[in-house]
């Protein structure tokens, strides 16, 4: 079958923008005297939107619903403020996106970051390159759940079996396989191949070209 559209996570796939966040979060952490995180830590907690990672970098004795509330509010304005201070595209990422535009590829982001911060980033990083941008505005939609890929297939009116879906996480795959969309990992990003595979992935890229090979 030809694809005929792609669908892309954020973070980890098409930009590295772990840095910046964890800066953020470390940030608040340190405002309030609580321990801070190496980035090598913060990528295990990157994934499952800024919220989660909120509960997840806070100290287990300050992690009620009240606190993580306070906290995700504070590091979404530092967040804000850096969102594209450190973030760039992976290596090959921006030739790819101009050689998917021009076999006339549908393109869109789809990220478990929230909605006003995805099209923020994707809007300054890759200014008309994708047809919609969407972020989490509901936790009830946050991926694994498919509603907003499917909705995307919808607006291309394409079948979801036509398009790819293209991610770093354990979260993306299982999406793509909900969504029945064509699950490919990416190796750069912030999870193993190992957990990419065992979580719906079909292929694992190593590099951004080999996606124009599978096209």
């Amino acid at each position: 079958m030809k694809f005929k559209g792609i669908i892309f996570d954020l973070d980890g796939t098409l930009v590295n923008s772990l840095e910046d966040i964890s800066d953020a979060m470390n940030s608040v952490l340190i405002s309030l005297n609580y321990p801070t995180h190496t980035y090598d830590t913060y990528q295990y907690f990157i994934g499952s939107g800024l919220r989660n990672l909120v509960s997840k970098a806070l100290p287990a004795t300050n992690n009620s619903d009240d606190q993580i509330e306070i906290c995700f509010a504070s590091m979404v304005n530092e967040y804000r403020k850096i969102c594209t201070l450190k973030t760039k595209p992976y290596d090959g990422i921006v030739e790819l996106l101009e050689n998917l535009a021009s076999q006339n590829i549908k393109m869109a982001v789809f990220s478990n970051k929230a909605d006003e911060l995805t099209k923020k980033i994707a809007s300054e990083i890759f200014p008309n390159h994708f047809d919609a941008a969407v972020g989490l505005s509901t936790e009830a939609l946050k991926k694994p759940n498919p509603y907003e890929a499917v909705e995307i297939s919808k607006k291309w009116n394409l079948k979801p079996e036509e398009i790819l879906f293209v991610g770093d996480s354990d979260i993306d795959m299982q999406t793509a396989v909900n969504a029945n969309m064509f699950p490919v990992g990416v190796s750069w990003g912030y999870r193993t191949q190992e957990e990419l595979k065992n979580s719906g992935a079909k292929l694992v890229i190593n590099s951004a070209s080999e996606l124009i090979d599978i096209l």
